[in-house]
């Protein structure tokens, strides 16, 4: 019998090793989408890229003896949550998302709400500044539509074209951030506005702390819409869970 979980953020990291640790019984199978060519390091068998939409994630439950799946996606993942949705009700397969709460914004805070990646970039407006993106590496391509701006991209790995624009800087880098760290980098690179998506957690809420030390303005990015399904907000309400779905029995009577 095996647990499925799919990965995309610390959440899925971390539950790896809660399990190797509290439960090594369960056998489970970490699921990445491939966005990342160097994902974070983990215990558990890992499996990269897509699954072929409903149908072959529905064929891959069935082939695979998945008895649970546990949507650890990153917040900002649209197509994965409702496939894992519907896959699963099909095959009446229990299905628990782990959802961390988004960011909320603080007195002192000059935050600019926008649905999607393109409002940010109509958010910036027209007068050049110098713009801190911290979007990821997929989200980039935008932003070419705003030359003007003298950006400084920080992304996990390199990003190669994905921004043709004259003036950009790259920062490469993997969190968590130190607020204190992140306000040097902005007073340094001499940051006007900062363009982030709400992910939550706690990161790489360092920046946000920065930009409101130095009253600066952000162009929040909120999340995209998720399927109603079961949810919870910690790895350590995993376990609990997959014991109470009558699949698993712990030595630690969870």
């Amino acid at each position: 019998m095996t647990v499925l979980i799919l990965g995309g953020t610390g959440e899925a990291a971390a539950l790896d090793e809660l399990l190797a640790d509290q439960a090594p019984e369960i056998r489970a199978i970490i699921s990445l989408a491939g966005h990342t060519v160097d994902p974070r390091p983990t215990n558990l068998p890992v499996r990269v890229g897509g699954f072929g939409g409903i149908e072959g994630l529905r064929r891959y439950l069935v082939e695979n003896g998945i008895v649970a799946v546990v949507d650890a996606t990153h917040p900002f993942a649209s197509v994965m949550p409702f496939n894992a949705e519907h896959a699963c009700k099909a095959e009446g397969v229990p299905l628990l998302a782990i959802r961390r709460e988004g960011w909320k914004p603080q007195p002192g805070d000059r935050w600019k709400s926008v649905p999607d990646i393109d409002a940010a970039v109509q958010a910036l407006g027209n007068v050049p500044r110098r713009v801190f993106l911290t979007v990821g590496r997929l989200e980039l391509p935008a932003f070419a539509d705003a030359p003007q701006h003298r950006y400084l991209v920080r992304a996990i790995e390199p990003i190669g074209d994905r921004l043709p624009v004259p003036h950009v800087d790259v920062i490469l880098a993997r969190g968590p951030f130190d607020a204190d760290d992140e306000e040097d980098l902005m007073r340094r690179e001499g940051v006007e506005i900062l363009v982030s998506k709400n992910s939550g957690g706690s990161a790489t809420v360092g920046k946000l702390v920065a930009a409101r030390r130095l009253a600066l303005p952000v162009i929040m990015v909120e999340r995209p819409l998720k399927p109603h399904v079961e949810t919870v907000d910690h790895i350590d309400q995993v376990l609990p869970w997959l014991v109470t779905q009558g699949l698993f029995v712990t030595e630690r009577g969870v």
